[in-house]
């Protein structure tokens, strides 16, 4: 039965799992995308995005706490530096996962999770959003160009 289960546990203790999301999401932070299994993938956008989001805030505060989590020093300075500018003004969604198939050997489910922000295939090939404001039309409609309908009167006639 799976009563009170949140989360994917990966057929994992709970030391290898927290373990090898850590090394995970530190290989994501550094490399800016990386290949593994569909589920795996799942479990580390789970895992980084709330630690992506704590980057945005410089705080020492903030830096302990996502340092308990990743354990390496360098990745914990790139996030903060480089990773946190980059997704500073979007409000959540920064990894994107893409299915790739199945694997030969053993027929896994493989995906590529990466960070949104820095692939630029998908970047390059869409034009900046522009905000469209409609401006309330102001004056008298003219009336020179619509001609004035004629109708007969047959009641005045008689």
């Amino acid at each position: 039965m799976r009563h009170g289960k949140k989360f994917n546990h990966l057929g994992r203790k709970t030391a290898h799992r927290r373990a090898m999301l850590a090394n995970m999401a530190c290989s994501l932070i550094e490399h800016k995308r990386i290949n593994t299994t569909t589920a795996k993938a799942k479990a580390l956008k789970q895992f980084v995005e709330p630690l992506i989001t704590k980057s945005k805030e410089d705080t020492t505060h903030n830096r302990r706490i996502v340092m308990s989590r990743l354990k390496q020093k360098e990745a914990v300075a790139e996030l903060f530096r480089d990773v946190a500018a980059k997704v500073a003004d979007r409000p959540g969604g920064y990894t994107r996962i893409i299915k790739l198939g199945n694997r030969l050997g053993d027929n896994a489910d493989m995906a590529m999770i990466e960070l949104v922000d820095y692939n630029d295939i998908y970047t390059a090939g869409k034009p900046e959003k522009k905000t469209r404001r409609s401006r309330r039309r102001g004056g008298k409609k003219s009336t020179a160009a619509v001609p004035p309908v004629e109708t007969k009167a047959t009641n005045e006639e008689e």
